[in-house]
């Protein structure tokens, strides 16, 4: 078993967990009760909610299956610079609203995922 890549998998539900149980209160419920966005604006945000909630599970189990098995070693490459990047673009996006990024739990949650990936595809 490939540690690095199971403690990825563990991050990736953790931040899952976070997502789906702590965020969805705060700023899904939050979403759907404005009622100053276009209605349009608002459920395209609540579909990328909900996005993000199936590629975490998706990312879950990607690195699980790495960690299980050297023949899904693959999903790595894909899986540790996808969740860079979006650490990246979590940082990118507080900054741009004036927000501390470690203030956003992504930013720092992606980016121990990404990088426990990244040190599993290379060794």
């Amino acid at each position: 078993m490939d540690i690095l890549a199971a403690l990825a998998s563990l991050t990736a539900l953790t931040t899952f967990a976070v997502h789906t149980f702590a965020g969805g209160p705060v700023v899904a419920r939050p979403l759907l009760a404005d009622t100053h966005l276009p209605p349009e604006s608002k459920w395209l945000n609540y579909y990328c909610w909900h996005i993000t909630t199936v590629l975490l599970a998706f990312m879950a189990v990607g690195f699980a299956a790495a960690a299980w098995s050297a023949t899904y070693a693959i999903y790595l490459v894909f899986l540790a610079p996808l969740a860079l990047t979006l650490s990246a673009l979590s940082a990118w996006v507080a900054i741009k609203g004036g927000i501390a990024p470690w203030r956003l739990p992504s930013t720092s949650m992606f980016a121990l995922t990404g990088l426990l990936g990244l040190g599993a595809a290379l060794t």
